[in-house]
């Protein structure tokens, strides 16, 4: 069985399986790619590498929506 671990996203603390990729997060939680800047641990991460990163406990993600306006 797979274990669970914390990871903060936004602020919020939320349960996902351990070694969960970045890449499958961000399609769970139905995130526009296109419209977003996602940040891990305070550093923007390049979308080209999401499918490299395995979320470790007590990661922070930020998923900031891009709104245009003027």
């Amino acid at each position: 069985m797979k274990k669970k671990i914390k990871i903060k996203i936004n602020g919020k603390i939320n349960k996902i399986y351990d070694k969960t990729k970045l890449s499958d997060l961000i399609k769970n939680l139905k995130v526009p790619l296109k419209k977003v800047a996602i940040e891990l641990n305070k550093e923007i991460v390049d979308k080209k590498k999401l499918n490299k990163i395995n979320l470790k406990v007590n990661d922070k993600i930020e998923i900031v929506h891009f709104i245009g306006g003027g």
